[in-house]
């Protein structure tokens, strides 16, 4: 490189490092860009971030390797809507297999040969019970075993961290608070970290250089909803890349739920990840967030909206069915969260005004959005209206969300507390349970 280069470079670079330093960077390697040969340089370009003064959380994926691991062990891989089945079996060379890449991760990190980028680094990497998990459970008949989600992340903690500098690992093993181990995705994880860190970016790797347009050229920018036009077409390249697609669908929810900026680059070019960073014009893509969204009283022009969000609830068993006609009588009991022009969150909240009541009845968030706690304010705004109508506790009945009622302040309760109009109308079949909440002052 000229002299002329190399100081140009660092001018150019410098507005930058001071933009992101003290920022929180998420940074998802597939397994994909674990097995490739530059993985050494991308994990070079992260130990420099780090002296930068950029907070890392760095989560990694082993769907390769796993699959590896298996078909050794003569283990056939299933799916069900691509979720993997984890069964005992699998369970156990999915830990084998990611464990030993955590070592190995830790230890790359941990280099500061005088041949290296890495010299005189003095880097901690630090992994732990941060993501607590819990069973998919059984969806279409099927047990997903030990295939889990994210039930609750320790931000706290993960953010102490980060202030002292350290680097956080983590892979897609989590524990419950069972004690159990749970197999999750990568592009879960940190997705739920860099939406609950409020990180600043969400950067992920793919053997394609970005998203492409049809002449083959790198989008340099996508809004949300251009990136869901793009997954709706099944010619598009990310379909043959999974790295991407899976990426794709995670920088959505990431934006969507408050994360300003996700990047996607290319894992096989050296120093990617630098120049998406580091440089006016970039390398990759960047999905970048949209417009706010508002919660407000719904009225018949969210009819359709509601509709499309209850249906496959209702579909699936999870909400009694409402037709429009309905709808449109109860219409003034609802609160939707509208977000340009979309309706992504409805409730209801029906009194029982003698008895001092009301039910918290029809919570649905579109599936993109179901992070960042929309469920929880739509939850205080209903009790802040019961609050207004007089109400001194408010009730609701569900059948698979129990324990999101008892991690948000209510309590078991039985049929007998319920109004005796409702009472009457209880669903013998449905075996709902009664969930109840005391909001009086």
């Amino acid at each position: 490189m000229r002299t002329t280069d190399l100081v140009g470079g660092v001018r150019h670079s410098a507005p930058y490092v001071n933009a992101h330093r003290g920022k929180t960077f998420v940074v998802m390697l597939g397994g994909e860009a674990v097995d490739h040969p530059n993985f050494r340089n991308i994990l070079n370009d992260i130990a420099l971030l780090n002296t930068l003064g950029i907070k890392l959380v760095l989560v990694f994926g082993a769907r390769p390797q796993i699959n590896r691991a298996l078909a050794k062990q003569g283990i056939e891989a299933q799916y069900h809507n691509g979720v993997r089945i984890t069964d005992n079996d699998v369970l156990e060379q999915v830990k084998q297999v990611t464990g030993s890449m955590q070592l190995d991760i830790m230890a790359r990190l941990s280099m500061s040969l005088s041949n290296t980028p890495m010299q005189g680094s003095d880097i901690n990497v630090i992994t732990g019970n941060f993501v607590i998990a819990q069973p998919i459970g059984v969806i279409d008949g099927i047990d997903h075993c030990h295939s889990g989600r994210v039930r609750r992340i320790d931000v706290e903690c993960i953010d102490q961290l980060l202030q002292s500098n350290n680097i956080v690992l983590h892979g897609p093993i989590a524990a419950s608070v069972t004690g159990e181990s749970f197999n999750l995705t990568a592009e879960e994880i940190a997705t739920q970290i860099a939406i609950r860190l409020k990180a600043e970016k969400m950067i992920g790797f793919s053997e394609l250089p970005g998203i492409l347009d049809e002449q083959q050229q790198v989008i340099a920018e996508l809004l949300p909803r251009q990136a869901e036009t793009v997954l709706r077409q099944p010619e598009h390249q990310v379909y043959a890349c999974p790295a991407a697609h899976n990426f794709l669908n995670a920088a959505i929810r990431a934006c969507r739920s408050g994360v300003n900026r996700c990047h996607l680059v290319s894992y096989k070019d050296d120093g990617a990840l630098l120049q998406e960073l580091f440089s006016r014009d970039g390398i990759g893509t960047q999905l970048v967030i949209e417009s706010a969204e508002r919660m407000i009283s719904a009225d018949i022009s969210h009819i359709g909206g509601i509709l499309d969000l209850i249906r496959p609830l209702e579909q699936q068993g999870i909400l009694v069915r409402r037709s429009r006609e309905q709808l449109e009588t109860e219409i003034e009991h609802f609160n939707v969260v509208e977000r340009d022009g979309l309706v992504i969150g409805c409730v209801a909240l029906y009194p029982f005004l003698e008895h001092n009541c009301a039910e918290f009845a029809c919570l649905a968030i579109h599936p993109t959005y179901r992070a960042a706690q929309r469920g929880e304010v739509l939850l205080k705004a209903a009790v802040q209206r019961a609050k207004h109508m007089g109400c001194e506790r408010i009730f609701a009945l569900t059948t698979t969300s129990i324990h999101w009622f008892l991690e948000h302040g209510f309590v078991m309760g039985d049929v007998s507390d319920l109004p005796p109009s409702k009472q009457d109308l209880y669903n013998l079949q449905r075996r709902s349970k009664v969930l109840l909440m005391d909001i009086s002052d």
